[in-house]
């Protein structure tokens, strides 16, 4: 099967035919390059998707990703980043291998095609040229002939004349074999001619047609292999690519498999227990004989210091709820006992729980405590402790950085030629200096990591203190402040402004029966180390500089109850003022 033989007459239906077939391969190189496009498009959006939903840094979301679900995702996130990968190695491979090569290719190509077709042009002008020659040789032996015959028949008829001179007729008979003379060479001419054409024709039909038109026939066959292995290599491309797709999802399967819901529960009681205890039982309370105070766990201070504690149905100069406003008004004549009583089992509460109250403080001085003394106890602990490794790990560094310098050092003393070693005084000065500096603020904050590991296991009197009252009307408890903060996603104090979560209580005018108790004694005194405004209730406004008596130190909260000129208490942030207690306490205690 040879193009030469069974298509020697088709020369321009070949031409059209090798023509498409270029265009076939343009088509595919087009083809490929679009998937490589869209390759690359795939990959840039799985990498931006990936990239979006990354934890962003010194933010809470980098916090979340403690727990096993979020380590999942994360590594999922990581594993479609690395999915993304492949696809542009499949965009890469493809280009490299197939665009740029087919189109190189196809340049070949078109030049190749281009030659033959050239070459097949050139012998079919060759073969038109002996044709012609061949028409011009016929037709001149033709008209030679004929000449030849009107020149033998004028001589005949000139022959035959007696009119004619003799002369008249040599002429003629002279003239006529000139003509049969230029007849035969024409016959001759034409011969030779006819001859070359026939022999020219053969070789170009046998010859010249058959090999041009196997070249273009190869040539079109190769076409036909190369794009049947570009195929094969387009599918290659994605194949090479699967083993290590196939890791990717393997890696998001065993990042799901490595998911432990025990442990992120675990995490969770780590991130948000208070270190409180959950508040004691609230006595029973005999309103038909003569009201009497009593002892509740449920005070605001500890029973084992002796300290008169508040019940929710009374109020006394010796401990007042830090948001009730004493009333100053002239006594009223007393309603009867019961009828109180049912009063203030109806009415709604409307003060907020002292946490709260110190969270909306806290929020507006606008900073977190150095010695986060606005967290409980356990936060404050894994705050502190988490401080102290920070900075041992800046140490470290300095150290390192102190040891390397001095290692520099030696080096020039011993060849001075590398340098001078007076140049690194004043670095190593520096790191020394930044190491003193580092060291002096671990062991500040190791003292209130000392303080807060000593209180921790006395803290049940502290949730006692910090327990939530009770609403008379639907006999529910209601939620106290510890817990409060324990539903709190970042372990802060919050307060809900709706009047359902506000926790208050209800200060009536029976409560002057107890305003003939003793007030709390002294236990030592203050100075204020800044001016605070107590705008809250159960707050006392202080002027830095200021001396005052202290009649209830910390208890864990940031908190001190203080009092001025006998007849004027409240609760000032710790860390405002310089506490001299007279007893428990060796000189004097400063909360910074």
């Amino acid at each position: 099967m040879s193009w030469g033989t069974e298509l020697w007459d088709q020369f321009d239906n070949l031409e059209k035919h090798t023509q498409w077939g270029i265009d076939m391969l343009e088509k595919y190189i087009k083809f490929v390059k679009e998937r490589t496009e869209i390759e690359l498009s795939y990959a840039k959006q799985l990498r931006n998707l990936s990239k979006k939903y990354q934890p962003r840094k010194n933010s809470k979301e980098e916090e979340e990703y403690r727990y096993t679900a979020c380590k999942a995702f994360l590594s999922t996130l990581n594993e479609m980043n690395d999915y993304a990968g492949q696809h542009e190695v499949i965009s890469e491979n493809m280009t490299s291998q197939i665009t740029v090569d087919l189109m190189r290719y196809v340049q070949e190509l078109k030049q190749e095609r281009k030659s033959n077709f050239h070459d097949g042009r050139k012998a079919q002008q060759h073969i038109e040229t002996c044709w012609k020659q061949l028409e011009s040789s016929k037709r001149r032996f033709e008209r030679d002939c004929k000449e030849a015959d009107r020149a033998q028949q004028y001589f005949e008829k000139m022959d035959a004349d007696i009119n004619v001179t003799k002369a008249d007729v040599e002429k003629a008979r002279q003239q006529a074999q000139l003509r049969h003379q230029m007849a035969e060479d024409s016959k001759a001419e034409y011969s030779s001619t006819l001859q070359r054409f026939n022999q020219e024709q053969w070789e170009y039909y046998h010859t010249h047609v058959p090999n041009i038109f196997q070249k273009i026939q190869e040539m079109e066959e190769r076409r036909i292999v190369r794009i049947g292995e570009s195929m094969k290599t387009y599918a290659e491309a994605d194949r090479q690519v699967i083993p290590i797709i196939g890791k990717c999802l393997d890696g998001i399967v065993k990042a799901a498999e490595s998911i432990d819901q025990k442990n992120d529960s675990q995490l969770v009681i780590e991130a948000y227990k208070s270190g409180f205890e959950p508040p004691g039982d609230i006595e029973f309370e005999d309103y038909t004989q003569p009201m009497k105070r009593t002892v509740s766990d449920n005070s605001l201070s500890s029973a084992k210091e002796g300290k008169p504690e508040l019940k929710f149905g009374g109020k006394s100069r010796g401990k007042l709820w830090p948001f009730i406003k004493k009333n100053k008004s002239p006594k009223q004549q007393k309603e009867p006992l019961s009828h109180r009583f049912n009063e203030f089992m109806t009415s709604k509460p409307k003060i907020h729980c002292f946490r709260s109250l110190k969270r909306g403080l806290s929020l507006k001085l606008g900073a977190t405590p150095e010695d986060f003394s606005n967290l409980p106890p356990e936060q404050r602990r894994k705050k502190l402790q988490q401080k102290v490794d920070d900075l041992n790990k800046e140490i470290q560094k300095e150290t390192d950085q102190r040891d390397a310098i001095t290692k520099m050092k030696d080096v020039y003393l011993k060849n001075p030629q590398m340098g001078d070693p007076a140049s690194l005084d004043h670095k190593l000065a520096e790191v020394t200096q930044n190491i003193e500096k580092l060291r002096l603020e671990t062991q500040k904050f190791e003292a209130w990591l000392a303080e807060v590991e000593g209180r921790l296991p006395a803290r049940s009197e502290q949730s006692r203190r910090q327990s939530g009252m009770y609403d008379g009307q639907t006999q529910q408890p209601v939620t106290n402040c510890a817990q409060d903060r324990e539903s709190s996603p970042d372990g802060s104090y919050t307060e809900e402004q709706s009047q359902e979560s506000e926790l208050k209580v209800l200060a009536t005018d029976f409560d002057d029966e107890f305003d003939d108790e003793e007030p709390l004694p002294a236990i030592g005194t203050c100075k204020a180390l800044y001016t605070f405004e107590g705008q809250n209730e159960g707050t006392i406004s202080v002027v830095e500089g200021e001396m005052l008596s202290v009649i209830e130190e910390d208890k864990g909260d940031g908190w001190t109850r203080i009092r001025r000129n006998e007849d004027e208490e409240g609760y000032v942030p710790t860390s405002y003022v310089e506490v001299y207690l007279d007893k428990n306490a060796k000189g004097a205690k400063t909360y910074i």
